[in-house]
């Protein structure tokens, strides 16, 4: 270095840049699917960025992810519908993508069939595979997986279920060429799924015959009544948005409300429990069915499930209910564990889902650790949305998340705003990398454990929200969607290793703000007549970008001078 006038110069290599504070660098994000989450992603991406390249693979013919594929009669909301939107977006709409000009962004019958992490470029390749099976290999500096948990079909593990000669269905992949009209049918599951199918075959079918192997609670809890809204009313949200807007947060509220009821013991639970029970027995009015279908544990233990039409179907003459495990699966129809056979014409299998949250293709990290393999045992996550060894890495509904603690579109547009944040910094701070150490996935997981212990959801039941393998909760989070809120509002930015492109401060740049270089903005912002609350500091990270490199020595040349 050399020294002038007593100050010691940087050398050629460590020239300041050009560019003001903050300036964007070039971002590129790979979203993969386009439900829900992805869409969201780019929603807010096209609102709020700029200098980014995004792109979504959707392994499926169109947007709309567990919406797309899920078509099986009676599949509805378990939530009230009108929550079940965005929270800027009352009226639900599958010409979303249209409307907000997205389409531009997906590429559908492209599925993501890898992605691996290369540290050198400290970039993601990711491995898709297009609509004539060649791969396309690709970089982005961020991976976004909003993949899903509920779209991973799966067969139930029944000896004999590939013998089977009749018309065999899985709730998740429809035939809409099946006529069950004069036929025996045969449902397995009284999952979300099984309990919105019984009603549409009992309507249709010659005779159904329904096998469940665990009692579960069935009924809407209070405020998530079903009910189907007439045309004159639904004129009515249009002509008076602010009544539609009364009824969602009224249902919002209810929904809220009723989070204490997941403490095992409180008197919430016991109230509710109580109130179900009595629904139940109300419906059936029968008694063997009651032995059947009451659980003897704990209310919420399983996903609530509200299902009045399914309570009153097991009540009609064309409807047998078989309790226990089958034993296997032959060319005509199923076997229960005491040997007698249940001839069917057609068999439906609404058993749900792989839910172990492992991706279904090779996601290698740092140091080639593959994600699948990671999750073997357990998926250990940071606030249900990163984890450690996976740098740039985000997932929507990751393990631990609010799927079960509220409104679960809302918890989606919680995690993309917490992700933006990241991406954000990231382009604006020369950021190299983040990664959520190990440390503080595991005192997550910790809190998450120690939170759990009070809950019925540990209680004495089949449940996907367990680890099959030791009982601990892996699907929802220690807390309500409210306290989700609170808890990414601030991102704790120390329980992530932060690797920089060389300098930390390079981002400073050439020592001027983005808004003093603005002409259209007011670089006085901060003076006011009174203490308005506002914070002095409310555009430290905008996303207004005015970062065109530029010579200092022409500021006074650009029109007017710095001493006008």
């Amino acid at each position: 270095m050399a020294i002038v006038n007593g100050h010691q110069k940087a050398g050629q290599g460590n020239k300041c840049r050009d560019t003001p504070i903050h300036a964007n660098r070039h971002l590129r994000v790979i979203c993969i699917g386009s439900g829900a989450s992805g869409l969201h992603l780019m929603y807010k991406m096209k609102r709020e960025f700029t200098n980014v390249s995004l792109d979504v693979y959707e392994k499926n013919p169109d947007v709309g992810g567990t919406w797309y594929e899920n078509r099986y009669p009676g599949c509805a909301c378990d939530t009230p519908a009108h929550n079940y939107v965005y929270s800027f977006e009352p009226n639900h709409s599958c010409r979303f993508a249209v409307k907000y000009d997205l389409r531009k962004y997906i590429k559908t019958q492209h599925e993501v069939v890898g992605a691996t992490w290369v540290e050198e470029r400290a970039c993601w390749v990711v491995s898709i595979r297009r609509p004539d099976n060649t791969i396309l290999n690709q970089e982005c500096d961020w991976l976004i997986s909003g993949a899903g948990i509920l779209n991973a079909w799966r067969w139930p593990a029944i000896p004999g279920i590939d013998k089977y000669q009749g018309q065999l269905l899985h709730s998740a992949a429809w035939d809409q060429s099946v006529d069950v009209a004069g036929k025996h049918v045969g449902l397995i599951g009284n999952g979300s799924s099984g309990i919105q199918i019984l009603p549409k075959m009992q309507e249709k079918a010659d005779h159904v015959t329904t096998f469940i192997r665990e009692a579960t609670w069935i009924s809407a809890t209070p405020g998530m009544e079903y009910r189907k809204y007439t045309d004159e009313e639904r004129e009515e949200f249009v002509l008076h948005p602010d009544k539609l807007t009364e009824l969602r947060k009224a249902s919002e509220k209810a929904i809220g409300e009723i989070f204490p009821v997941v403490f095992d013991g409180s008197a919430a639970q016991k109230q509710l429990e109580g109130f179900i029970k009595d629904r139940m027995i109300e419906k059936l009015n029968n008694k063997d069915l009651e032995r059947l279908l009451i659980p003897d544990f704990a209310f919420d233990c399983r996903r609530i499930t509200p299902g009045t039409a399914y309570l009153q179907s097991l009540t009609k003459p064309n409807v047998t209910t078989i309790y226990g495990e089958i034993k296997e699966i032959t060319e005509t129809g199923c076997v229960t564990a005491d040997g007698k056979e249940y001839p069917t014409d057609v068999l439906i299998c609404a058993t749900g889902f792989d839910t172990s949250f492992r991706p279904r293709f090779p996601l290698i990290g740092r140091e080639g650790r593959d994600l699948a393999r990671e999750w073997e045992l357990e998926p250990r996550s940071y606030l249900g949305l990163a984890t450690s060894g996976f740098p740039n890495y985000f997932m929507y509904l990751g393990p631990n998340c609010p799927i079960a603690n509220g409104p679960i579109i809302f918890s989606i547009e919680l995690q993309t705003e917490y992700m933006l944040r990241f991406l954000n910094r990231w382009q604006k701070e020369d950021v190299r990398s983040f990664d959520a150490k190990k440390e503080a996935v595991d005192d997550f997981m910790h809190q998450k454990d120690v939170f759990m212990d009070r809950t019925v959801w540990t209680g004495d039941c089949l449940s996907w929200y367990k680890n099959p393998r030791d009982g601990r909760i892996t699907a929802v989070w220690p807390g309500s969607t409210l306290h989700y809120m609170e808890t990414l509002a601030t991102p704790r930015y120390d329980d992530f290793s932060v690797e920089y492109n060389g300098r930390r401060f390079a981002y400073l740049g050439n020592g001027f703000s983005q808004t003093e270089l603005n002409p259209s903005v007011d670089c006085a912002y901060y003076i006011r007549d009174r203490d308005d609350g506002s914070s002095l500091f409310r555009n430290l990270m905008s996303n207004v970008d005015t970062s065109e490199p530029m010579d200092v020595k022409s500021l006074g040349k650009q029109g007017k001078t710095l001493l006008e």
